[in-house]
């Protein structure tokens, strides 16, 4: 009765069923992985926010299918800042992220051909893909004091039916951002092979550390990318902390003999669907001008939850942390005694601490642990503690 492209397992993992469990008794649950930011305890500007969407433009139904030029603008200014000029035609808003990597594998894959994505990588993304029908290939990242693209198994990923490599900058979950030696060998190899780059940047703007190392490696930002056929993606879901407010784009770049064939054909899509809320879209400059006031505060959270974290570990502890340079997240190495999941069940059912097993991102081995760092710091620094004693207890 049903595609295929939806036949995923529907029953809940062990994981899912313990907490349900524990929740039905009422019992604590210390969340080292709440990642939504609405629920973390910021200060948002109300009035702001809802004031922005009573713009009376709203009233008026003008579809436009890349989004009102003038909110096309604002994120045109928002790369400015960055260094980078863009044009308001090179700019899709979209209503998520999402929508616009389904946008783009639309437009570049038909069924059956497939994109290069990152490994470990956030979920989500094998979801899109099937809804699509475009198939995923995966290349490695690698640990050896900091993250790394296995360049040698990204080749080897490459098949006659790649039509793109999806980069993710930095990488949700490790926090690792394309270093310019890995970005230039993916231009050349996406030149030579007429491949696009697909670049998703919503974490772009949370460096966890101010040198200038990194601060240099987080400029790069691949929309102004002209040597080959780009796509950045980001939103407000990150940029300004507001998930809810379903608001996106994609930024498209490359060479000027195909990038107006792209422009054409992306605008055919959008055109078709007209999925984006026009109050939402009118509202687009003041909600992205709230990122001066959350992200802030935000990298104020998350940079304090590492040092705690840092401050917890022993020299003798069995838990070691991952070096990362971007994002919300921060990585345990543990001893592989059992698997992740076993791990994540037992501090759940023991000590009412929930993290994210390392499979749920499809790290190549056991003995991963993701925490947010997003979490309020009092809960944080708790659950933390019980994780260490945890493991200690455990070897």
């Amino acid at each position: 009765m049903f595609a295929s492209r939806i036949d995923w397992p529907l029953a809940p993992n062990r994981l899912s069923k313990q907490l349900e469990e524990r929740r039905r008794r009422g019992l604590l649950v210390l969340d080292l992985t709440e990642s939504n930011p609405t629920r973390c305890g910021f200060n948002y500007d109300v009035q702001e926010v809802l004031g922005a969407l009573t713009d009376a433009r709203s009233l008026t139904y003008d579809p436009d299918p890349r989004g009102p030029l003038a909110s096309r603008l604002a994120v045109v200014d928002y790369y400015a800042e960055r260094g980078i000029e863009l044009t308001p035609e090179q700019l899709f808003l979209t209503t998520s992220t999402s929508e616009a990597y389904s946008f783009v594998f639309r437009l570049l894959a038909d069924p059956g051909d497939n994109v290069l994505v990152p490994r470990p990588s956030y979920p989500l993304l094998d979801f899109l893909a099937r809804l699509d029908s475009v198939e995923l290939n995966s290349y490695s990242l690698l640990y050896d004091q900091g993250w790394q693209i296995d360049l040698g198994s990204l080749e080897r990923a490459l098949t006659p039916r790649t039509r793109a490599i999806v980069v993710i900058h930095p990488n949700n979950p490790t926090g690792s951002y394309v270093r310019p030696e890995e970005r230039q060998a993916l231009l050349e190899w996406c030149s030579k092979r007429q491949l696009a780059l697909v670049a998703d940047e919503v974490f772009f703007d949370y460096a966890l550390g101010p040198d200038a190392a990194e601060g240099n490696r987080r400029a790069a930002s691949h929309a102004g990318t002209c040597e080959t056929l780009t796509f950045t993606l980001s939103g407000l879901s990150k940029i300004s902390a507001l998930p809810q407010m379903k608001l996106a784009w994609v930024v498209v770049s490359g060479p000027g003999e195909i990038l107006r064939d792209v422009l054409t054909r992306l605008e055919l899509i959008a055109d078709t669907y007209l999925s984006l809320s026009l109050p939402l879209a009118h509202a687009l400059p003041r909600l992205l001008d709230l990122r001066r006031s959350m992200q802030p505060q935000i990298l104020k959270r998350v940079r304090s939850n590492l040092r705690r974290l840092d401050e917890q570990i022993s020299p003798a502890s069995p838990v070691t942390r991952l070096k990362a340079e971007g994002g919300w997240n921060a990585i345990l190495r543990l001893p592989s005694i059992q698997s992740d999941e076993d791990w994540a069940i037992e501090l759940l059912r023991e000590d009412g601490v929930l993290v994210h097993p390392g499979h749920l991102y499809d790290f190549a081995s056991e003995g991963y642990l993701v925490v947010s760092l997003l979490t309020k710091p009092e809960t944080f620094e708790e659950g933390v503690a019980k994780v260490l004693a945890r493991v200690s207890r455990s070897v």
